[in-house]
């Protein structure tokens, strides 16, 4: 089960858990209110007949998936990649990765520019909407498997800070400060 938390400043290693002290965590229905992040649990041992995924992804209208493995030995350019998904960015679309085996963070900026470190791993499903600022990392396991999923052909460009001034950027504020509508 998913796990969110307020980051401490410290910069040393990315793949560490950091937390305030004390800590700060945060339920799934607060990272929701104050992110717009949206969370599934998905049992990955019969996600595909059990119907579940099935339907999210007809009610959400994705309509094509690929599989990413991340870890030394299966990443081209390891090092190089795991940098640039570290990158404070955005994309236009929402980014949706349901985690099949290992583990991983999540971290994305609430509407005080704080960090919220999400933990992913096997099960969970995030939903992280376009115009927020996010980014990935591993932790220290350096193994994550999971599930990207798009409506239409995947679009995949991230769009580093600052990108204020992007029209999902500006959406995405808006629905912050309205509140967010829960899509399930």
């Amino acid at each position: 089960m998913v796990k969110a938390w307020y980051m401490d400043n410290d910069s040393s290693d990315q793949r560490l858990e950091h937390h305030r002290n004390p800590p700060e965590f945060l339920s799934l229905e607060d990272l929701y209110k104050k992110t717009g992040v949206e969370y599934f649990s998905i049992n990955v041992n019969t996600y595909k007949s059990d119907g579940v995924l099935d339907k999210i992804k007809k009610d959400r209208g994705y309509t094509y998936e690929d599989e990413i493995a991340c870890s030394k030995e299966c990443l081209p350019n390891y090092e190089e990649k795991i940098k640039s998904f570290y990158e404070e960015h955005l994309h236009t679309d929402e980014e949706i990765r349901l985690v099949l085996d290992g583990s991983g963070y999540f971290d994305v900026r609430d509407g005080k520019d704080q960090w919220i470190r999400i933990a992913v791993s096997a099960g969970d499903m995030i939903i992280i909407p376009s115009g927020i600022y996010h980014r990935f990392t591993l932790d220290t396991n350096n193994f994550i498997r999971a599930k990207r999923f798009f409506i239409g052909e995947p679009v995949w460009l991230p769009y580093n800070r600052p990108a204020d001034n992007m029209p999902c950027r500006k959406e995405y504020l808006e629905k912050q400060e309205k509140g967010f509508v829960t899509a399930h």
